[in-house]
Protein backbone atom coordinates (compact mmCIF):
# COMPACT_ATOMS: atom_id res chain seq x y z
CA UNK A 1 0.00 0.00 0.00
CA UNK A 2 1.32 3.43 -0.91
CA UNK A 3 2.05 5.71 2.04
CA UNK A 4 3.78 8.87 3.18
CA UNK A 5 7.55 8.70 3.07
CA UNK A 6 7.70 10.71 6.29
CA UNK A 7 6.14 7.85 8.27
CA UNK A 8 8.87 5.43 7.14
CA UNK A 9 11.77 7.86 7.49
CA UNK A 10 10.97 9.89 10.61
CA UNK A 11 13.02 12.94 11.49
CA UNK A 12 13.48 14.00 7.87
CA UNK A 13 12.34 17.50 6.96
CA UNK A 14 12.36 17.38 3.15
CA UNK A 15 12.36 13.99 1.44
CA UNK A 16 12.92 14.02 -2.32
CA UNK A 17 11.30 11.33 -4.45
CA UNK A 18 12.94 10.62 -7.82
CA UNK A 19 11.76 8.53 -10.75
CA UNK A 20 12.12 8.33 -14.52
CA UNK A 21 10.10 7.58 -17.62
CA UNK A 22 11.31 6.33 -20.97
CA UNK A 23 14.12 3.85 -20.44
CA UNK A 24 12.59 1.24 -22.75
CA UNK A 25 11.58 3.21 -25.87
CA UNK A 26 13.65 3.22 -29.05
CA UNK A 27 12.81 6.88 -29.70
CA UNK A 28 12.63 10.06 -27.68
CA UNK A 29 14.38 11.25 -24.53
CA UNK A 30 14.53 9.72 -21.08
CA UNK A 31 12.79 12.00 -18.57
CA UNK A 32 13.23 12.19 -14.81
CA UNK A 33 11.45 14.08 -12.07
CA UNK A 34 12.31 14.99 -8.50
CA UNK A 35 9.51 15.90 -6.08
CA UNK A 36 9.23 17.14 -2.51
CA UNK A 37 5.71 16.82 -1.13
CA UNK A 38 4.29 18.40 2.02
CA UNK A 39 4.11 16.08 5.03
CA UNK A 40 0.33 16.45 4.99
CA UNK A 41 0.07 15.18 1.39
CA UNK A 42 -2.65 12.57 0.86
CA UNK A 43 -4.04 11.68 -2.54
CA UNK A 44 -5.66 8.27 -2.16
CA UNK A 45 -5.74 7.72 -5.93
CA UNK A 46 -2.04 8.35 -6.54
CA UNK A 47 0.05 5.38 -7.60
CA UNK A 48 2.79 4.25 -9.94
CA UNK A 49 2.08 6.02 -13.26
CA UNK A 50 1.70 2.68 -15.07
CA UNK A 51 -1.22 1.76 -12.81
CA UNK A 52 -3.15 4.99 -13.33
CA UNK A 53 -5.31 5.71 -16.39
CA UNK A 54 -4.06 8.39 -18.83
CA UNK A 55 -6.94 10.70 -17.90
CA UNK A 56 -6.25 10.28 -14.19
CA UNK A 57 -2.52 10.83 -14.74
CA UNK A 58 -3.19 14.23 -16.31
CA UNK A 59 -5.40 15.28 -13.37
CA UNK A 60 -2.77 14.09 -10.89
CA UNK A 61 -0.03 15.84 -12.89
CA UNK A 62 -1.80 19.16 -12.36
CA UNK A 63 -2.59 18.48 -8.70
CA UNK A 64 0.97 17.41 -7.88
CA UNK A 65 2.50 20.50 -9.49
CA UNK A 66 0.07 22.69 -7.56
CA UNK A 67 0.58 20.91 -4.22
CA UNK A 68 4.29 20.05 -4.22
CA UNK A 69 6.70 21.95 -2.02
CA UNK A 70 9.09 21.76 -4.96
CA UNK A 71 9.48 19.74 -8.15
CA UNK A 72 11.67 19.56 -11.24
CA UNK A 73 11.47 17.69 -14.54
CA UNK A 74 14.44 17.25 -16.87
CA UNK A 75 15.35 15.16 -19.89
CA UNK A 76 18.35 13.63 -21.59
CA UNK A 77 18.24 13.60 -25.40
CA UNK A 78 18.39 10.52 -27.64
CA UNK A 79 21.83 11.65 -28.88
CA UNK A 80 23.17 11.78 -25.33
CA UNK A 81 21.62 8.37 -24.63
CA UNK A 82 23.52 7.01 -27.63
CA UNK A 83 26.72 8.64 -26.40
CA UNK A 84 26.70 7.42 -22.79
CA UNK A 85 24.15 4.49 -22.74
CA UNK A 86 20.65 4.44 -21.29
CA UNK A 87 21.60 3.60 -17.70
CA UNK A 88 24.05 6.50 -17.46
CA UNK A 89 21.52 8.76 -19.19
CA UNK A 90 18.88 7.78 -16.64
CA UNK A 91 21.23 8.56 -13.76
CA UNK A 92 22.08 11.89 -15.41
CA UNK A 93 18.41 12.84 -15.85
CA UNK A 94 17.69 11.96 -12.21
CA UNK A 95 20.68 13.96 -11.01
CA UNK A 96 19.75 16.96 -13.16
CA UNK A 97 16.22 16.96 -11.72
CA UNK A 98 17.49 16.76 -8.16
CA UNK A 99 20.00 19.59 -8.70
CA UNK A 100 17.32 21.72 -10.35
CA UNK A 101 15.25 21.81 -7.13
CA UNK A 102 15.40 25.01 -5.09
CA UNK A 103 16.37 22.87 -2.11
CA UNK A 104 18.09 19.49 -2.42
CA UNK A 105 16.31 18.13 0.67
CA UNK A 106 17.82 16.07 3.47
CA UNK A 107 17.04 12.58 2.14
CA UNK A 108 16.55 11.11 -1.34
CA UNK A 109 14.51 8.06 -2.22
CA UNK A 110 14.94 6.78 -5.76
CA UNK A 111 12.83 4.25 -7.63
CA UNK A 112 14.77 1.18 -8.70
CA UNK A 113 17.72 -0.88 -7.52
CA UNK A 114 20.41 1.78 -8.01
CA UNK A 115 21.17 5.33 -6.97
CA UNK A 116 22.44 7.91 -9.50
CA UNK A 117 25.67 7.96 -7.47
CA UNK A 118 26.38 4.47 -8.83
CA UNK A 119 27.70 6.40 -11.83
CA UNK A 120 31.33 7.51 -11.38
CA UNK A 121 30.38 10.80 -13.02
CA UNK A 122 27.72 11.75 -10.47
CA UNK A 123 28.13 12.92 -6.90
CA UNK A 124 25.22 12.92 -4.44
CA UNK A 125 26.10 14.53 -1.12
CA UNK A 126 22.76 13.87 0.60
CA UNK A 127 21.77 10.56 2.26
CA UNK A 128 19.86 8.43 -0.23
CA UNK A 129 18.15 5.09 -0.61
CA UNK A 130 17.24 3.09 -3.72
CA UNK A 131 13.84 1.41 -3.41
CA UNK A 132 12.66 -1.30 -5.80
CA UNK A 133 9.06 -0.56 -6.84
CA UNK A 134 9.29 2.64 -4.84
CA UNK A 135 6.64 4.19 -7.07
CA UNK A 136 4.18 1.70 -5.55
CA UNK A 137 5.27 2.41 -1.98
CA UNK A 138 5.75 6.15 -1.39
CA UNK A 139 3.81 9.24 -2.37
CA UNK A 140 6.81 11.30 -3.48
CA UNK A 141 8.18 8.62 -5.82
CA UNK A 142 4.72 7.96 -7.26
CA UNK A 143 4.36 11.71 -7.81
CA UNK A 144 7.74 11.86 -9.57
CA UNK A 145 6.69 8.90 -11.70
CA UNK A 146 3.52 10.68 -12.82
CA UNK A 147 5.27 13.99 -13.55
CA UNK A 148 7.93 12.28 -15.64
CA UNK A 149 5.46 10.06 -17.50
CA UNK A 150 2.96 12.80 -18.42
CA UNK A 151 5.72 15.23 -19.41
CA UNK A 152 7.34 12.63 -21.66
CA UNK A 153 4.04 11.52 -23.17
CA UNK A 154 3.29 15.13 -24.10
CA UNK A 155 6.70 15.46 -25.74
CA UNK A 156 6.08 12.35 -27.81
CA UNK A 157 2.64 13.60 -28.88
CA UNK A 158 4.31 16.79 -30.12
CA UNK A 159 6.99 14.75 -31.89
CA UNK A 160 4.25 12.81 -33.68
CA UNK A 161 3.35 16.04 -35.49
CA UNK A 162 6.96 16.78 -36.38
CA UNK A 163 7.77 13.22 -37.44
CA UNK A 164 4.52 11.70 -38.77
CA UNK A 165 4.26 8.06 -39.76
CA UNK A 166 5.89 6.47 -36.70
CA UNK A 167 2.83 6.53 -34.43
CA UNK A 168 4.56 8.39 -31.60
CA UNK A 169 1.21 9.70 -30.37
CA UNK A 170 0.12 6.18 -29.47
CA UNK A 171 3.35 4.20 -28.96
CA UNK A 172 5.30 7.01 -27.22
CA UNK A 173 8.47 5.69 -28.83
CA UNK A 174 8.17 2.13 -27.53
CA UNK A 175 9.04 -0.67 -29.97
CA UNK A 176 5.54 -1.78 -30.95
CA UNK A 177 5.11 -3.86 -34.09
CA UNK A 178 3.64 -0.85 -35.90
CA UNK A 179 6.55 1.35 -34.83
CA UNK A 180 9.20 -1.14 -35.95
CA UNK A 181 7.47 -1.62 -39.29
CA UNK A 182 7.37 2.16 -39.77
CA UNK A 183 11.10 2.41 -39.08
CA UNK A 184 11.79 -0.30 -41.69
CA UNK A 185 9.68 1.57 -44.21
CA UNK A 186 10.68 5.18 -43.45
CA UNK A 187 14.06 4.74 -41.83
CA UNK A 188 14.93 6.23 -38.43
CA UNK A 189 14.15 9.87 -37.68
CA UNK A 190 16.30 12.31 -35.64
CA UNK A 191 14.80 11.26 -32.28
CA UNK A 192 15.42 7.54 -32.70
CA UNK A 193 18.04 6.01 -30.41
CA UNK A 194 20.62 4.73 -32.86
CA UNK A 195 22.40 2.61 -30.24
CA UNK A 196 19.24 0.56 -29.57
CA UNK A 197 19.08 -2.81 -31.34
CA UNK A 198 16.04 -2.34 -33.62
CA UNK A 199 17.55 0.88 -35.01
CA UNK A 200 21.17 -0.23 -34.91
CA UNK A 201 20.34 -3.37 -36.89
CA UNK A 202 19.04 -1.27 -39.78
CA UNK A 203 22.35 0.47 -40.32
Amino acid sequence: MIKSEYTSFPGKQAIVGIDEAGRGPIAGPVVASAVILPKSFKFTNINDSKQVSPKQRILLFRKIKKTAVDYAITLVTPKKIDDINILEATFLAMHKSWKKLNTQGDFLIVDGPFLPSKSPNIDVDVPAKAIIKGDEKYFCIAAASILAKVYRDNLMINYSKKYPGYGFKSNKGYPTTQHKEAVKKLGPCPIHRKSFKPIKNLE
